[in-house]
């Protein structure tokens, strides 16, 4: 997989864009878009739930998903 940067978006306005343009082409501005890096240091699906579905033994995903089943049958 090939990590390309992307062209920074510019600004919709015309008169902008050309100031951005003209930054760009007289050195004082890069047109490279920002790294999207996580700061976390964490790959990509390992945070949030799928991190606590790993966590988890089978037993407790079993409990949990019995209690959430058992709620929303509660609720009708």
């Amino acid at each position: 997989m090939t990590t390309k940067k992307k062209p920074a978006k510019r600004p919709k306005d015309i008169a902008s864009n050309a100031v951005h343009v003209m930054r760009v082409l007289t050195g004082e501005a890069l047109d490279i878009a920002p790294s999207k890096v996580s700061t976390r240091g964490a790959k990509a699906g390992t945070v949030g739930g799928p991190a606590r579905a790993l966590a988890l033994t089978p037993e407790q995903r079993k409990e949990i998903a019995q209690a959430a089943a058992r709620a929303r049958w509660k609720k009708t």
